[in-house]
């Protein structure tokens, strides 16, 4: 959900992309187990009325446990690249423009 807005996840084999969502219900997340690859939405630290805010994002992340998981769609209010790369686990790592991985 976008707010009361329905949109879409995609997935695509090992990989799922989720931006612009503040819920994903039970149902879906079931869809999004076994993950390679998860790119997630992730605006700012502080709550926000359609997106996941930093801590909800790793939330999710914790509960589906992709192998690798990325944050978009990210706000400058949610901090520095750098900065905000400290805080996060192992597995998880800041979008940025032109980045690209491989699946598989």
């Amino acid at each position: 959900m976008h707010y009361k807005l329905p949109v879409f996840g995609f997935r695509v084999g090992d990989f799922a992309y989720c931006t612009d969502v503040n819920f994903i219900a039970p149902e879906e997340k079931a869809k999004l187990q076994d993950l390679e690859v998860l790119v997630l939405t992730a605006l700012r630290k502080e709550k926000h009325i359609s997106h996941f805010s930093l801590s909800e994002a790793l939330e999710l992340i914790e509960e589906l446990k992709p192998k690798r998981a990325y944050l978009t769609h990210i706000s400058h209010y949610l901090g520095k690249h750098s900065d905000v790369s400290k805080e996060l686990p192992g597995n998880v790592k800041m979008g940025f423009d032109g980045l690209s991985f491989e699946v598989g």
